[in-house]
């Protein structure tokens, strides 16, 4: 029966000799295990429960969700051509919801490094030096996105309150505060672009131009700041607002408000952040507890 599927597989869907080969492996190494469960058990007869039970061993060896999904989807697919061939009688496999694929954890800032990268001393007084620390400072102290930052005009920032209006996706508009150390580096910013810089917009940051500045303009400042501090591999404006939002949980605040804040329709988006401060605390623990790394 696997191989009627397999050609029919090769010869008339025409997949690759990849794909046939991973197909095979599934159907193949699926088989050994129902066989040595019970000899009576065959593609006939497989039951529901014996193809989970499979596919929760495979996960218990180590194999990862993106796996388990593709032998399940091999599964799937054998069962679909048997019932057209009339070679089963029912499909047990249609039913069966393969394992949710993890997400990967957000990467963050430590605050030693975010004491280093805005370290006044560190920065010049040019427009190019106090323009970066400015885009810094306002992405980790708000955890606005890239799009929201270059959207925001002058108009949008109200010093008196120290808090931003910002404008987020599907044009919804949030209110987000902010700290002083922001405050008086977002003014020393103004003062020196309105000196040095013939504006040619309403925006709230530009270019020497005058113009409102980009997402990829942004994008290279943030890469290049932050490749000073870490090590990290993935080096955006979106590590700040991760940064933004571990901070915040990892000093008490709650995670409507962190939602709230981060602009995110759903609390399971924002839910992710509470990993990232559980493996923190693991870390610590490891490295803190004298009987973590006994053997």
């Amino acid at each position: 029966m696997i191989e009627q599927f397999l050609n029919y597989m090769r010869y008339e869907r025409n997949l690759s000799p990849r794909t046939v080969l991973t197909y095979e492996h599934s159907l193949r190494e699926l088989e050994e295990y129902f066989g040595k469960l019970d000899q009576t058990v065959g593609w006939e007869t497989l039951d529901a429960d014996i193809i989970r039970d499979w596919l929760e061993s495979k996960l218990d060896q180590g194999a990862k969700a993106t796996s388990v999904n593709t032998a399940l989807s091999a599964v799937r697919s054998f069962y679909r051509f048997a019932l057209a061939r009339r070679l089963v009688e029912r499909d047990p496999a249609h039913l069966i919801e393969g394992p949710k694929k993890e997400k990967p954890l957000p990467q963050f800032l430590r605050e030693k490094e975010l004491n280093e990268l805005l370290d006044e001393q560190q920065w010049g007084d040019t427009f190019k030096d106090v323009r970066a620390r400015t885009i810094i400072i306002m992405l980790y102290e708000t955890g606005v996105r890239v799009s929201e930052l270059t959207g925001l005009d002058d108009g949008d920032v109200d010093f008196a309150a120290c808090q931003l209006k910002v404008t987020g996706k599907r044009n919804k508009q949030r209110i987000v505060p902010f700290g002083e150390e922001m405050a008086e580096a977002v003014r020393r910013y103004v003062e020196v672009r309105d000196r040095e810089v013939a504006r040619q917009t309403t925006a709230l940051l530009v270019t020497r131009k005058g113009e409102r500045m980009t997402r990829s303009q942004v994008y290279a400042i943030v890469r290049e700041q932050l490749s000073r501090v870490t090590t990290l591999k993935k080096r955006s404006p979106h590590v700040l607002r991760h940064t933004f939002a571990t901070a915040m949980l990892n000093n008490g605040a709650g995670l409507e408000s962190v939602k709230k804040l981060l602009g995110h329709e759903s609390l399971e988006t924002t839910e992710i952040y509470t990993h990232t401060t559980f493996e923190q605390l693991k870390r610590v623990y490891k490295e803190a507890h004298p009987r973590a790394n006994l053997n």
